[in-house]
């Protein structure tokens, strides 16, 4: 597998010469929404047209060790031994996230397939249950990695693309089949609880409605204080962690997407079940910075395996905290690759990524998540 890596800007277009691009299989492209709209996807497709072209909206774009805004960052891969097929699926407007997963495993599934990327709506998706739907399907062995779209800080509308194809509330799922290909992946947060447990007592799916009884937003907006009105933006800062009760040592941090006034509840990421107690999380630039770092240790390669491209998903939260530094943890990530890894990603919505203790795939927020992608021929 080979890769180059391109960024386009509204002021200077593709910073590749597109005519020595060789000839690749699989273009990955991550931009901001508005960029994604200026006719820069449909050049690449009419210059590659063998390509698979898929990619999402982003909360800010990742190149090297740069973030970039209102750019598109775009990688294409050239494989030696590999294979690559993509599947789409449209969102109804009353749908079952596991179900979803489910269908889009099931179109990919083949003899030979090794690996599952997935590139998914941010905001009305249940992501954790989509997931669920995959692994239900997926092959043991047959991991699943990726991404939620982003659209900055605004949530209002997040793209995904496959082809020409990019549209609001669609999910891209891509397949990686052949003996050759290898992946290794790494996810970690640098969060930390404070304030007392509350409990989840009323919630459906992804949205809570009550925690210790009491309406679920009013007690959120009670702890954000004056940075209530700048929700569900601000609620990024201060995400919820769920302690698990028969794993009480881990936390699994989930983002909040929106808030309904009208019903007093808050909407995640990610499933919130009932019975749960939860706890609000709280982190400093250092904090998160070393969880980068981790992050890159965890995925780092073992054997002969040596990545072709290293795809970095980040939650948008994590970019408020760390403000101007957000540079700083792409460094830290950097610092623990192989020299030279190609190297691109987006602030998302969510992460996909095993849990490097248990090696089952699930929805993770608020981390700085590693894929390193390759073959070995």
């Amino acid at each position: 597998m080979e890769t180059l890596t391109t960024l386009w800007t509204p002021e200077n277009g593709w910073d590749l010469d597109l005519q020595t691009g060789g000839d690749p299989r699989l273009i990955l492209y991550f931009g901001n929404r508005k960029a994604l709209g200026s006719g820069a996807i449909h050049e690449l497709g009419e210059r590659f047209p063998d390509a698979l072209v898929c990619g999402c909206s982003t909360s800010g774009e990742i190149h090297g060790a740069t973030v970039h805004d209102g750019a598109i960052v775009a990688a294409l891969c050239t494989f030696h031994g590999t294979r690559v097929h993509a599947v789409s699926q449209q969102l109804p407007e009353n749908f079952d996230s596991r179900e979803v997963g489910r269908q889009l495993a099931e179109n990919l599934i083949g003899q030979d397939l090794k690996h599952v990327l997935l590139l998914s709506d941010g905001i009305h998706v249940n992501g954790s249950a989509l997931i669920e739907g995959f692994q239900q399907v997926l092959p043991p062995g047959v991991i699943a990695s990726g991404g939620l779209a982003g659209d900055g800080s605004h949530f209002g509308e997040t793209l995904v693309g496959l082809g020409d194809c990019i549209k609001s509330r669609q999910i891209v799922a891509i397949g990686f089949y052949g003996p050759h290909f290898d992946a290794s992946f790494g996810a970690c947060g640098g969060w930390e609880a404070f304030g007392p447990r509350r409990l989840i007592t009323r919630s459906e799916g992804n949205t809570v409605f009550e925690l210790d009884g009491q309406p679920a937003l009013q007690l959120y907006k009670r702890y954000l204080g004056e940075l209530a009105s700048g929700l569900p933006a601000t609620g990024l800062l201060f995400p919820l962690g769920l302690v698990r009760g028969d794993e009480p040592e881990q936390v699994v941090v989930r983002t909040i997407l929106g808030i309904d006034e009208a019903t007093q509840s808050v909407r995640f990421a990610g499933d919130m079940p009932e019975g749960t107690f939860s706890r609000l999380m709280k982190a400093s630039a250092e904090q998160l910075i070393d969880g980068a770092a981790e992050a890159a240790e965890i995925a780092r390669p073992i054997g002969d395996f040596t990545p072709s491209l290293a795809l970095l998903v980040s939650c948008v939260g994590r970019r408020l905290v760390l403000g101007q530094r957000a540079e700083d943890e792409l460094e830290a990530v950097l610092d623990n690759l192989p020299p030279s890894t190609p190297t691109l990603g987006f602030y998302s919505y969510g992460e996909v990524c095993p849990h490097h203790r248990t090696g089952s795939c699930a929805l993770h927020n608020q981390t700085m998540t590693v894929i390193l992608l390759g073959e070995n021929v």
